[in-house]
Order: structure tokens, then sequence, then C-alpha cells
């Protein structure tokens, strides 16, 4: 596949961690960012996040997903700069916009859709919003969306307050369906010749992953299957997380055949009964089941449990703290990585599926503005020009 060149007008989360995968594959992304006069720290607020590592402008929170990419800055509230964005798109020969603002600013900051095609017809356009065009003053900020999409009333202990995931799920889950729009986009475009136009809502894309739950209420389900039920699974069971001597597992069963296995065990063969024998029956007694396997769970260290689960082919895992996975071998021969200015190496997260020819090895984020003169001289734009748009404040 040719190397696409992406330009991003991007801040936060949900879309860096799109342009992050199109980084990892050898594209070209430019980070486009806002030129506003007198901010003290401009450009995308996330550099500003965590500990300082570089310098000023690139904190921990801003290095991982912006890695591998370029930036530039550009006043886009202003026709000058506006047009300046066009010609960048049709001298670079951009083939991917993205954009995560919303969408009631489309227009007036010259991102639209309509008004990109006409710079160049065959480009392919891909916004992520809280809402999509639909609901186009609606914010995206991730732990509004998990609340709206019902995440957090599914999350938590049964008697507990809604909790928010550990990881900004909704923000990801965006990114990833830009990532696979563009992807199916392109794969059109080598069909048609022609662009497209994505719009990710993230609520949309957070409510379908739903499908173990929205169906549920046209089933004239019972409340207690669409609210938080702690670490067990609802429907298979036994399916939770057991203390053990020294820690903790989470066992999961998913089959009568896998029941049948586990009271094999001498230390679980006390379990069973005519009621247990099968799920809906184990559903029925979930409340005792769990205690008693935790009473015994708890009699023995987690490696001896885990080990014997293995043989028998059930489910299970050391419930891991962020250190342990750091350190896991499937984890460190799968790392991507970067550098700082200084040299320091820093180990990132894996890719999400190993792609030939990919880059795991990225260069360090850019700094705010970085790139902005290479870019508008690669526009093939003449030193004047460039004078008069700083003069102008469109460019720093």
């Amino acid at each position: 596949m040719k190397k696409q060149t992406v330009l991003s007008m991007e801040q936060a989360l949900s879309l860096p961690s799109a342009t992050l995968r199109f980084a990892q594959l050898g594209w070209r992304v430019i980070r486009l960012e806002p030129v506003i006069a007198g901010q003290s720290n401009p450009g995308d607020p996330n550099r500003y996040i965590g500990n300082k590592v570089a310098d000023n402008d690139r904190h921990s929170y801003f290095i991982a997903p912006n890695v591998g990419k370029e930036s530039i800055a550009i006043n886009l509230k202003e026709r000058e700069g506006q047009e300046l964005l066009k010609k960048i798109i049709i001298n670079l020969d951009v083939d991917i916009f993205c954009c995560n603002t919303i969408p009631s600013r489309y227009e007036s900051l010259g991102i639209d859709y309509k008004i990109l095609k006409k710079a160049k017809p065959d480009i392919i356009w891909a916004g992520i919003s809280g809402m999509g065009p639909d609901y186009p003053d609606i914010p995206g900020y991730d732990p509004a969306i998990q609340a709206m999409a019902g995440f957090m009333e599914l999350t938590g202990e049964v008697n507990g307050a809604p909790t928010l995931s550990g990881i900004p799920l909704t923000d990801l889950k965006a990114g990833d369906e830009v990532f696979s729009g563009v992807c199916l986009a392109l794969a059109e475009k080598a069909e048609t010749g022609k662009g497209k136009r994505i719009d990710v809502s993230m609520f949309q894309a957070a409510t379908s992953w739903l499908m173990t739950i929205l169906p549920l209420i046209d089933f004239d389900c019972n409340s207690s299957e669409v609210t938080r039920s702690g670490n067990e699974h609802k429907k298979f069971v036994p399916s939770n997380a057991y203390k053990t001597k020294d820690g903790f597992i989470y066992m999961a069963q998913g089959s009568n055949i896998q029941w049948q296995r586990f009271i094999s065990l001498p230390k679980y063969a006390g379990l069973n009964n005519k009621l247990r024998e099968t799920n809906n029956g184990r559903v029925k007694d979930r409340v005792t089941l769990h205690e008693d396997i935790g009473k015994i769970m708890l009699k023995y260290y987690s490696s001896e449990i885990l080990e014997e689960l293995k043989k028998i082919q059930i489910a299970s895992a050391p419930i891991n703290t962020i250190r342990q996975v750091y350190d896991h071998p499937a984890v460190i021969n799968k790392s991507t990585s970067t550098k700082t200015p200084s040299g320091k190496k820093i180990r990132m997260q894996p890719m999400a599926v190993d792609m030939p020819n990919s880059k795991k090895d990225l260069d360090f984020p850019p700094k705010y503005n970085q790139h902005t003169m290479a870019v508008l001289k690669e526009a093939k734009l003449l030193s004047k020009e460039i004078n008069l748009l700083r003069e102008s404040g469109i460019i720093l």
C-alpha cells in the first residue's frame, strides 16, 4: 500500500490515538495545531499534562499517542489561514484529513468536508465528535461519554457507586473507528477513485459495544441484568475474581463441560450438586457458589491454583499490576519505543496487531510548531509569502 499523508487537526486523545496507528504503519502524519495570540501554553492542551519529559510542551501524557508525527501551527480563524490549509493539502498531496473539534466549528474554520473536497476532490475526511453532526455543539470528553453511554452504570460493585473505567475506553474506541473507517475508505478509493466523509460519534461508537446489554430491554429482562455486577459475569457462572493466600486471580468458565472439569479436581469436588450441573442452575445459585469457591481459593497460593486450572484448560489469570504487565514477556517482545531528546529510551504500548513493515521505534513527539516552516517550503510558498503570513498572525 502507498504510504499515505495524513493532515490531522487533533488534540486530546481520541484522534491522536487513531493517527498514531497510521504513524506505526509508516505513514506521514502532520499534526495541525492552532495559533492563538497571547496563549501561554499553545497548541494541544495535552502537551502540558503530566510530568515534564523534554521541555515545557512535551509532558508525559502527551508522549505515547504522538510519537512519529510532525507539528505545524496555523490560525484557521482567518481566511488567509484557511487558504493556506488548502494550499498545503494540494501541494503536499494530502490523502487524509482528520479533525476532532465540535461539528459546529467545521465551516467557520474552513475544514468542512465540502470545503476541502473542492481543494482536493479525492480526499478522505474523518471527524470525531461527541455525538456526531446531528448534535454539533456536544463536546466529546471520555468520562462524560462513558456516563452517557451507560458504561459507568455497568461498572463497579453491585451496591456501589457508578464507576469510570480505568482506561479512556470511549476515546480509544472512537480512534479505532477512524482507523478502520479510513482503511475501508482507502480500499473503496482504490476501486472508485473517490474520497469519502467519515463521521465518528463517540457516543454511537460506545453504545455499539452494548450488544450484550441493550437488546435485553426488549427481552423483558430483570433490572439486575442491566446494571453493575462487580467482577462477576452475569451469564456465565462461575466467572469472577477470587482472593488467594497471596493475591487475586480471575477464573472464567463458559460451559457445563468446563464445570465438570473444574469439579474433577479434588479441592473443588464438594462444590457440585444437582442445581449446579447446568449454567442456568449455577446462575440461580451464584451468590452461594461464589462464596463457596472463595473459601477454597483463600487456602491456596495463586500459582498453585493457576497451574491446576491451566492443566484442565479453565481460563484463568493473575490480576496483574501495571508494573507486572510492563514486565510481561509478551509485552516486552512487542513493545513500541521512542527516545527522548536526551537519548533515554521510552518503552510504550505494543501495536494492537502485528503488521508487516510497521514502525516499532518512532521519533519523539514534535514540539509545538516545530515543522511549520519546513512544511510551508514543501508546499512551495516563497519566503515573501511566509513573512507576510507571520506578520498577519497566521503562522508564528
